[in-house]
């Protein structure tokens, strides 16, 4: 999530005018394919960036059209080959916060979105924002800057909420154009927003207080195994969360599953709204 310093983008940090990622999305940061291709990028000077405890978060390579390549390493591990391209280069060594340079680089790949994907129509009945707020207000209380995912937060009604009651959210969804919309109206903060496959999220960020999934979809039988797997995802590494759905079958079947990782549930039904967040699933972590 964001911290309070002026937020400053990836190229700020290098101090460079302009750099472009060897990632072509946030979605690929983990993947050690692009490892092996910067490394054999060709160059003639390097630039290393390094968090508080000296490890790498990134590296930019000086291209032979004048072009400042770079690749990130916040979530996945550098290589001895990479660190030997970069002795072999030469250039300076950057220090930043590693949260500051988390949230440089969500912001980048989030508004790359913005302004390359069509927003989704907006569909939001203002009414649902109070519904949710009441919600929220009611299970949680005020946020006390407590971090939080918003697990397939969609165009960032949750997000929106659980910010103006003092919540750190760190929203994900697949869907690039309901994030447009989201990024579009505010609702959403391009520092805190990873347009990721919610199975995966524990590739994305390590432990937050806090975990939300309003709306989840529809669960039927042939997608019960990628439901189940995303609320493992969002009980493993909160705290507590809160989890909605239209049915109490839905709901009943949430509960069946976090048993398996130390957590235990409550449901009841949400008479605030009868369609989207009929039934509530509050989940705390026991061990």
């Amino acid at each position: 999530m964001s911290t309070e310093r002026p937020s400053l983008g990836p190229a700020e940090i290098l101090d460079l005018d302009e750099v472009w990622f060897i990632e072509p999305s946030f979605a690929d940061l983990p993947d050690e394919r692009f490892t092996a291709a910067l490394t054999e990028l060709p160059g003639d000077q390097g630039r290393l960036l390094i968090d508080e405890e000296s490890d790498p978060l990134c590296m930019a390579v000086h291209t032979p059209d004048s072009t400042w390549v770079a690749g990130c390493f916040q979530l996945r591990p550098p290589t001895a080959a990479l660190i030997t391209r970069f002795e072999e280069l030469g250039g300076d060594i950057y220090q930043e916060e590693r949260s500051l340079w988390e949230a440089a680089v969500r912001g980048c790949f989030s508004r790359e979105i913005a302004g390359q994907v069509t927003p989704a129509l907006e569909d939001l009945n203002p009414a649902r924002i109070g519904m949710v707020d009441s919600l929220i207000a009611e299970v949680w209380g005020e946020g006390g800057g407590r971090s939080c995912i918003d697990c397939g937060c969609g165009s960032g009604v949750g997000s929106l909420v659980l910010r103006e009651r003092g919540f750190r959210p760190l929203s994900c969804d697949n869907d690039p154009s309901l994030l447009s919309l989201g990024l579009s109206t505010g609702r959403l903060i391009p520092e805190d927003t990873m347009c990721i496959d919610a199975t995966l999220i524990r590739d994305y960020t390590g432990h937050c207080d806090m975990g939300m999934g309003c709306m989840f979809g529809e669960i039927h039988d042939f997608n019960a195994g990628m439901w189940e797997t995303i609320t493992g995802e969002l009980v493993t590494l909160t705290d507590r969360c809160l989890i909605t759905v239209g049915t109490r079958r839905e709901a009943d079947l949430i509960c069946s599953w976090v048993g398996q990782w130390g957590a235990g549930a409550r449901v009841f039904e949400n008479t605030r709204d009868i369609i989207y967040d009929r039934f509530v699933c509050d989940i705390v972590r026991e061990d």
